[in-house]
């Protein structure tokens, strides 16, 4: 029976990558994988047909071959590889093992070795002010976490004697298995891929290999730092099982909620109010910064509203050498909400005495309303 071709079996294109090429493969060998298709013979045969076109256009000579001679090419080698798979040959065996485990990796429970996965990462969660933040310091932090046994040195096995190969794999860390017309390899669900078992365990630490400690660390956080900023340490982070290395420490930065201040950056924002006076007559106010406070000029006549820029009183930015943003000022006209009787006489009479024409946007805008009304007259008479 002649077979289809390749590429139309993976549904790519002649001309496509080996990335294109993988990613056609994983999501056809998940979908007729025997796992999922236990006792499917026409899902195991489509499984066979994309693995062997997967092994050919994945392989630049074989791929060369089949372009320049079509099935011809490669049909002596295809029966090679199944015949020598079928029969359990050993360099068969690692062939197939090794193109379909750099696919999927452990999706399906196998991998191409014994086992020797490092530590998991920790997560610390660190609260700061703005005014830390921008200053930047050194703090101390107690991360409850795992270590390497001292008693042990990881192994779990009590000091004097040593782990022993595990009974199932043979100290392998895998077993194989036969499906169908072909083999695999999955992870020994004895050892869980140590390759090894302990007869012995450690008193420490009860064969773990590990124990738990409260670790002390001081951790310098940049100047500048932001919010979500994750500063990372090395190595401190869970203890890997059977003496693999160590994960990694993740500090994440939490900046609190300030009560003047908004931080865009590495600049900052902020609503100040002003009294219709100062901003009608004009005055010298304090407004507040970081590192103090700083006298600013209110011109006469500022409406509300009005943004001043302080350059080089925001923080400083991290990602930039540390140079300084700016503070944003933003003018917000206070209006009074209690006055005496004296003070309420008086603003009466500033308003008795002043019109429309002091106020030139108030002006303006009457002007645009009273246009509008007459508009909409004219076209209720038309």
């Amino acid at each position: 029976m002649s077979k289809r071709d390749y590429y139309e079996v993976l549904g790519v294109a002649k001309d496509a990558d080996e990335n294109a090429i993988k990613r056609a493969y994983r999501k056809l060998a998940m979908k007729y994988h025997p796992d999922r298709n236990p006792d499917d013979t026409a899902a195991a045969e489509h499984f066979r047909e994309v693995t062997e076109a997967y092994e050919v256009l994945t392989d630049e000579n074989k791929r060369a071959r089949y372009n320049h001679y079509g099935q011809a090419g490669v049909d002596e080698q295809m029966q090679d590889f199944w015949g020598r798979g079928g029969a359990q040959d050993s360099h068969a065996f690692r062939d197939f093992g090794d193109m379909f485990g750099d696919v999927f990796g452990d999706m399906f429970g196998f991998s191409g070795g014994t086992r020797s996965s490092s530590g998991a990462d920790l997560r610390y969660n660190l609260p700061m002010t703005l005014e830390e933040a921008a200053g930047g310091r050194e703090i101390e932090l107690k991360i409850p976490k795992h270590e390497i046994c001292g008693c042990c040195n990881g192994s779990g096995a009590r000091p004097g004697t040593n782990p022993v190969p595990c009974n199932t794999c043979g100290g392998h860390g895998q077993v194989q298995m036969q499906q169908g017309f072909f083999a695999v390899r999955r992870t020994c669900p004895t050892c869980q891929g140590a390759g090894t078992r302990i007869e012995s365990p450690c008193v420490e630490c009860g064969g773990a290999g590990r124990v738990k400690v409260t670790k002390k660390l001081k951790i310098k956080v940049p100047v500048g730092v932001y919010d979500g900023a994750q500063v990372r340490v090395s190595g401190e982070g869970e203890a890997g099982p059977h003496g693999s290395p160590a994960g990694d420490l993740y500090v994440v930065i939490a900046l609190k909620e300030h009560a003047i201040f908004e931080r865009e950056g590495a600049d900052l924002h902020c609503t100040m109010p002003v009294t219709f006076p100062q901003a009608s007559l004009g005055a010298e106010v304090d407004a507040p910064t970081l590192d103090g406070r700083i006298r600013i000029k209110i011109p006469a006549g500022t409406e509300g509203g009005r943004v001043f820029r302080l350059r080089g009183h925001g923080v400083p930015d991290v990602r930039s050498g540390g140079q300084k943003g700016d503070l944003y000022v933003r003018v917000q006209i206070a209006v009074p909400k209690k006055m005496s009787s004296r003070q309420a006489q008086l603003l009466r009479e500033f308003a008795n005495e002043t019109g429309d024409e002091v106020y030139p946007e108030r002006s303006s805008f009457l002007g645009k309303v009273k246009d509008f009304w007459d508009d909409l007259s004219n076209e209720a008479r038309s």
